[in-house]
């Protein structure tokens, strides 16, 4: 439950400091975000062993797929992210999966220098699907 109520928030804070963006791949979904860790509340940074700095960022990803119903469900993905700089400068970024009752979400921790423009290429793969590339800019502010 509180772990539960800790993804609850980081949705919420997630979406409120930047709207949360998604792509569409033939049946998948794909849902992402970017921001600083300061942006965290103190007790979903605690809950999720995350660094609340204005230097190191927080990018949130999730995949979904309709079920037989139609209905978009969270499924499990490989997903592999770097981010680029405007001096060109390249940072692998890690990703963890979280799995919390039926939702699954995936966070990467990087580091930032505000101000900045970082951009994202992320490779997902899901079983059954091609492996899919996507490219997104987030602008950091002091």
């Amino acid at each position: 439950m509180k772990r539960l109520l800790a993804a609850l928030c980081l949705c919420s804070v997630a979406a409120v400091a930047h709207a949360e963006i998604s792509q569409k791949f033939g049946p998948l979904e794909i849902h992402y975000n970017a921001l600083t860790t300061d942006e965290l509340l103190p007790e979903v940074a605690r809950a999720y062993k995350i660094e609340r700095s204005k230097t190191r960022g927080l990018v949130t990803m999730s995949v979904l797929m309709p079920n037989k119903l139609g209905v978009m469900t969270p499924v499990p993905a490989k997903i592999s992210i770097y981010a680029t700089n405007l001096n060109q400068q390249l940072a692998n970024v890690g990703m963890r999966e979280i799995s919390e009752g039926t939702a699954i979400y995936y966070l990467g921790e990087f580091r930032v220098t505000p101000p900045d423009t970082l951009k994202f290429t992320a490779t997902v793969e899901v079983a059954g699907e091609p492996k899919r590339e996507m490219v997104f800019t987030q602008k950091f502010y002091k």
